[in-house]
């Protein structure tokens, strides 16, 4: 299943509310992480450097999921979980510290 594409799933209120409150030019940065990720499998996405994917162990997602924190542009990460193929994103945070809270 690593080597399956990514499917995005952006429908979380949150993740929205805070995707359109951002500036113009890093809401920008959050659609070009986005179509980066939507053209990589999962294994390429685990590997990528840029992303910096870190489990976050104090959080767990709707499910009992892990959750996980990645780069998604100078200054902000996401997060977000695995579900099956789906990535499902579930918010943005400017401040990296706030996305382990």
């Amino acid at each position: 299943m690593s080597d399956a594409w990514i499917r995005l799933d952006l429908n979380n209120p949150v993740f929205q509310r805070h995707w359109f409150g951002l500036p113009k030019r890093e809401q920008w940065a959050v659609l070009g992480t986005l179509r980066k990720l939507s053209d990589m499998t999962w294994d390429q996405a685990y590997r990528d450097p840029g992303l910096k994917w870190e489990l976050i162990h104090t959080r767990t997602g709707p499910n009992g999921e892990r959750l996980y924190s990645f780069r998604m542009g100078k200054g902000f990460r996401a997060v977000a979980y695995r579900d099956g193929y789906w990535l499902r994103v579930l918010s943005l945070h400017p401040d990296h510290d706030s996305a382990y809270r």
